[in-house]
């Protein structure tokens, strides 16, 4: 069911930097996208909505806790986070996420990838 794809987590020492990608499975699933975005979930924690990207305007939006140190972007059909001076609390299972033109909610998920950060 999983339309998008997530790639680029890892364990990585605070202060590191990752940068994680999503990409749409079908060409034709593009189009459709109104606004790109990850989220994040730490073992017993809930769903944490991490940023956002806007797929016609490129407006941004972050959470308080990662301004300045991650970046969404977009381009050909993918949206990536650069996350840098990476912090043990960003340790969590990173989704991609999109919700199409038109739409109120985010619907589509990718599979996940986790992102560790500890010394």
């Amino acid at each position: 069911q999983a339309q998008l794809v997530e790639s680029g987590g890892g364990l990585v020492q605070p202060g590191g930097s990752l940068r994680l990608s999503c990409g749409a499975l079908a060409r034709s699933f593009i189009p459709t996208i109104g606004h790109m975005g990850w989220f994040r979930q730490a073992p017993g924690k809930e769903r944490e909505f991490v940023a956002t990207i806007s797929w016609t305007s490129g407006n941004t939006n972050y959470t308080d806790s990662v301004k300045d140190r991650f970046t969404i972007s977009r381009d050909n059909g993918k949206t990536y986070l650069q996350m840098n001076n990476l912090k043990p609390e960003d340790t969590a299972a990173y989704y991609c996420a999109v919700r199409p033109r038109w739409g109120q909610d985010y619907i589509y998920w990718g599979q996940g990838t986790q992102v560790t950060v500890s010394s």
